[in-house]
């Protein structure tokens, strides 16, 4: 994978994956995340599984050959990144 990610994906076999927790410091700042992640997935057309509470967002990309899902989990380290 060239696409340089952050530090807190963790890369998983069987199948090959991502997973990433992202955490928040109150609700508002979750929905918006979501939002966003949910927008993105409309214009990439990538569809990662999630699993959300108030502060905090666990995410599952599936990784493909065209390097798509490495691709949106950057985009989404720069959510995360206007965040803070």
């Amino acid at each position: 994978m060239s696409t340089t990610l952050h530090q807190h994906w963790k890369r998983k076999s069987s199948p090959e994956r991502l997973e990433r927790r992202f955490e928040f410091s109150d609700y508002e700042q979750t929905r918006a995340f979501l939002e966003q992640a949910a927008a993105l997935s409309k214009s990439t057309e990538v569809y990662p599984d999630m699993g959300f509470g108030r502060t905090y967002v666990n995410m599952t990309l599936y990784l493909d050959e065209a390097g798509e899902a490495a691709m949106y989990a950057q985009a989404l380290d720069g959510f995360t990144a206007e965040a803070a």
